[in-house]
């Protein structure tokens, strides 16, 4: 695999336009348990963000009082279609997905029945794939009582997306992980039809391949390489994880020792470990690679900072950049993504304790120069979410 990824190098290369944009519209997500709800930004370039609309997601969100490691961990928590007509998001607490039309101007008109059944417990994370959508649900919502039980089991599951939206059951196509394993991600690959997956307090990665009628195969779950810790004391836990766009490559975070794995994959999902480099950041959550190929970000939950890296070679990341964000008011960042211009990246944070300010749940909006470095033109953008419970925003998209 190796090799013939190396021959692939050498004569691909993708091209992306700004086009004409004018503007970005972004999305985040409340995670209130009292009604969770959409926020919609307005982003001309030039000035900080701005508020447009909230939109009810016709659920709730999820509220951990002890801000215990695990519950909020998920990426990908809504998403929008390849030509941005329609967004989905997860309503981790009532367990549900909303599925919105977006207008023209980026507004959001809910789909008929919306929000639907998740097919299991606190869904935290969406994938699409053509016209199946891939759902985690992690069960691990202290208002659900379950794990304790195994009642219900953490699990990945598919639906099919009716051209209007509406979302239905595929037969066959759950599949369940261990107790407490708190799975985070469905993060489609580039290439092929396969679906990854990061079970975090399981330390195994997961891998799939989607039959023709959309049900995952499930391939034998992988530990991480026992090479990366030799001489660290830090736990097996993955996180974050993003594919090359153009090349059968994965990155994983693995969040206690600072590093970042580097894997390739066949059309079937089968991983095969290359390497893995260090993060000269604390804790590394969560991961995008720009739409040219050419830098992977790493968001750090521990030092609120971002990771750039070359990928002039894709299987060796090099880091060019250790950047620290602004002030956070006590917030920690997590989710990140970069719009389709590869001009910016948006990066969400969380409260990341019930003593720290409200307007810790935040987003940064952070310049891309030519060479993959960042710098933050404006202050983090403060959510208008309230204090009373202690709400931790989940997600973002861009479009």
């Amino acid at each position: 695999m190796a090799l013939s990824i190396a021959g692939v190098i050498t004569c691909c290369s993708l091209q992306v336009s700004a086009g004409p944009l004018t503007g970005d519209t972004i999305y985040l997500e409340s995670n209130s348990t009292a009604a969770n709800s959409i926020l919609e930004y307005t982003f001309n370039f030039t000035s900080a963000p701005v508020l447009k609309s909230t939109t009810p997601a016709g659920g709730v969100g999820v509220f951990d009082p002890t801000f215990a490691l695990g519950p909020f961990d998920s990426d990908q928590n809504l998403i929008e279609n390849s030509n941005g007509t329609m967004l989905f998001a997860v309503n981790s607490g009532s367990n549900t997905i909303a599925v919105f039309n977006i207008q023209p101007d980026g507004s959001l008109i809910s789909v008929h029945n919306s929000p639907f059944p998740s097919g299991g417990s606190d869904p935290v994370s969406v994938g699409l794939k053509g016209d199946t959508l891939v759902v985690v649900n992690k069960d691990q919502d202290p208002a659900q009582a379950t794990t304790a039980t195994g009642a219900i089991l953490p699990n990945y599951t598919t639906f099919d997306v009716a051209p209007d939206g509406q979302l239905t059951p595929i037969s066959n196509s759950t599949v369940s992980v261990a107790v407490g394993s708190s799975p985070s991600q469905a993060l489609i690959g580039s290439q092929g039809n396969v679906v990854f997956g990061a079970d975090f307090l399981g330390g195994l990665l997961q891998s799939f391949s989607l039959d023709p009628n959309g049900a995952l195969d499930q391939n034998l779950p992988q530990a991480l390489p026992n090479s990366i810790f030799a001489g660290l004391t830090g736990g097996r836990l993955p996180l974050g994880m993003r594919t090359h766009p153009t090349l059968p490559i994965l990155y994983v975070d693995i969040t206690p020792v600072s590093m970042v794995a580097v894997y390739t994959y066949d059309p079937q999902g089968h991983l095969t470990f290359i390497r893995a480099v260090p993060d000269a950041g604390a804790g590394p959550c969560w991961a995008v690679v720009n739409h040219a190929g050419t830098h992977l970000y790493v968001t750090n939950t521990g030092d609120d900072s971002i990771e750039v890296y070359s990928l002039a070679d894709p299987t060796n990341p090099v880091e060019l950049q250790h950047f620290v964000m602004d002030s956070n008011n006590g917030g920690a960042v997590f989710s990140t993504v970069i719009d389709h211009s590869d001009g910016w990246l948006f990066v969400s944070s969380e409260q990341s304790e019930p003593t720290a300010s409200v307007s810790a749940n935040a987003f940064h909006t952070l310049k891309i120069a030519g060479d993959g470095t960042l710098t933050e033109p404006f202050a983090p953008t403060a959510l208008p979410v309230t204090s009373t419970p202690p709400v931790r925003v989940q997600g973002i998209t861009v479009f």
